[in-house]
This record gives structure tokens, C-alpha cells and sequence, in this order.
């Protein structure tokens, strides 16, 4: 795909990598795709968060080619494309974009929305998967993806849940803030958008991120950083029944979501908008 077509400011480096002149800085941790990259494919967390965009997309199909801004290791890009969507992965981190091409990603994007000076109208669908909470000015920021969107195009987007729920992890990843339903709803009205479809996931994870997290953060207990190995812990289910019966809560979150249902709380958000025609 040829992205001199959608963005003005782009060259194609000899990595076959998109990249503009000059990168903005990013509200994110210096080295957070390179943490991830080997956790997202054993991690029941991205595992469930795929399964229920890819549950969402069937009810809500994208125009055409989606394009995965902030698409970090290219986790979510790599299952959209094996589920039979074209996919572009925006990216504005090095490290991410070219572990997106590793995983066998041929449309990466190593920048920002407004380094890469995107056309207006040029997107058929985008995706911002836990990125809105990066973003200072989030409206301004939404606004910006809604000028790159088609008449028509969707805007699939989760975030993180709940300001109760705030702790040491969200400013070391460099959040600026968590959701509810209509606060996310407000700023994606703000932006021009029109919902057309929200639920919350991982209920079940409401209250250990609350005792474990949430109470320390308040507390003034909790400590900055953790290493890749307490990374990878976080991200496994327990074995035995324990570990059978919160798969089968999660499961049951696909189920409500192909039905038509929503989730009433948990610790993401998942939502469709569209930009009117």
C-alpha cells in the first residue's frame, strides 16, 4: 500500500517502515513495547480484548482497511489481519513498529496522526486501543481522527475504567486519566462522533485492580516500575478451576457482546463510534 496516498509528510525508509521528517513526543514509557512483546501472545488480557473487538467488528463492520493508530507491537493489527480485515498499523514509538514488522505487518506507519500530516478523509475505519488515555487533549486528539475518517468510517476504541481504579501502574504508563461510560461518551460527542455501541470488560478484575492497585496508590504504598517477569505473571490466568471458571466469566463477556448486550462494569471499555454521512 502505497501511504504517500494518505498522508503528506511520509517516505518509506529501506526497512520499508513509513516515517515523517521530524517525531512529536508521546505520553507512553520509553520502553513499554519492548516489555510487552513477548507477553501479548500468552496474555489472557489482549487475548480477550481481540476476541471481543473481532466479536464487535461483526456486528459493526469497518468500510474497508482499518487503520490501527497507536497499534503499539502490531498485537491487535496482526489479529484483525488474520481475521481477513486489511489493516494499517500508526505507531509512533520505533520499538513498536518494528515489532509490528516482525510479526509480519506490511502496512507500519512509525508516527504520529499529525507528524504523518494524514489527508482529511482519507480512512475508511480506524482503531485507538488504550491510546485516548495517553493523549492530553483528548477531544483534540478525537477531532483529529474524526477529520481523517471517511463519512460513514467507524472509530473502534477501549480504554481503561474507572477513576477509583487509578494507581502507580497508570502514571507509569503514562495515562493521563480512566473512564466511565459517559465521560467517554462526552468526548467522543465533543469530537463530532456518534456511539453507536459501549461496553464494559474484565469484570471480574474490579476488585483485585482495587485492592491490589487502586488502595496502595491512595495509600501511598505503591512502588514505581516492575520488571518483565511481574509483567508476565500479571497477564496469566491461575491454573486448576480457579483458573477454568474466570475463563468461562470472560467467555460469557463474548457471549453478551454477540448478543447485542453490554457488560455493566469492569476494567476496560470497549466502543464503536461513526462519523455521520
Amino acid at each position: 500500500m502505497d501511504m504517500a496516498q494518505f498522508a503528506r509528510n511520509l517516505r518509506r525508509n529501506d526497512r520499508g517502515v513509513w516515517s515523517p521528517d521530524s517525531q512529536s513526543a508521546i505520553s507512553s514509557p520509553a520502553h513499554g513495547n519492548s516489555v510487552y512483546f513477548d507477553v501479548e501472545g500468552k496474555s489472557f488480557w489482549f487475548q480477550h480484548r481481540n476476541r471481543c473487538l473481532l466479536e464487535l467488528l461483526q456486528q459493526f463492520p469497518p468500510q474497508g482497511t482499518i487503520f490501527d493508530v497507536g497499534g503499539g507491537n502490531g498485537f491487535v493489527s496482526l489479529g484483525l489481519h488474520q481475521n481477513g480485515h486489511s489493516v494499517v498499523l500508526v505507531e509512533p514509538g520505533p520499538e513498536g513498529a518494528m515489532n509490528a514488522q516482525h510479526r509480519g505487518i506490511q502496512n507500519v506507519v512509525c508516527s504520529t496522526l499529525q507528524d504523518a500530516g494524514f489527508v482529511p478523509a482519507c480512512m475508511d475505519a480506524a482503531g485507538l486501543f488504550d491510546v485516548v488515555e495517553h493523549i492530553q487533549d483528548e477531544v483534540g486528539f478525537l477531532r483529529d481522527v474524526f477529520a481523517g475518517l471517511r463519512a460513514g468510517g467507524r472509530l473502534y476504541l477501549t480504554v481503561p475504567a474507572y477513576s477509583s481504579l487509578w494507581s502507580q501502574e497508570d502514571v507509569d504508563a503514562g495515562h493521563y486519566r480512566r473512564y466511565t461510560k459517559p465521560q467517554l461518551s462526552a468526548a467522543l460527542g465533543r469530537a463530532g462522533f456518534e456511539i453507536e455501541y459501549q461496553t464494559y470488560l474484565f469484570q471480574f478484575l474490579i476488585l483485585p485492580l482495587l485492592l491490589l492497585r487502586g488502595l496502595p496508590y491512595r495509600l501511598g504504598l505503591a512502588q514505581s516500575g516492575c520488571d518483565a517477569e511481574q509483567v508476565n505473571q500479571s497477564h496469566q490466568l491461575p491454573g486448576g478451576a480457579a483458573g477454568r471458571f474466570l475463563q468461562a466469566w470472560l467467555d460469557r463477556e463474548i457471549a453478551v457482546i454477540r448478543s447485542g448486550g453490554a457488560v455493566s462494569s469492569g476494567t476496560s471499555i470497549l466502543a464503536v463510534a461513526r462519523k455521520p454521512r
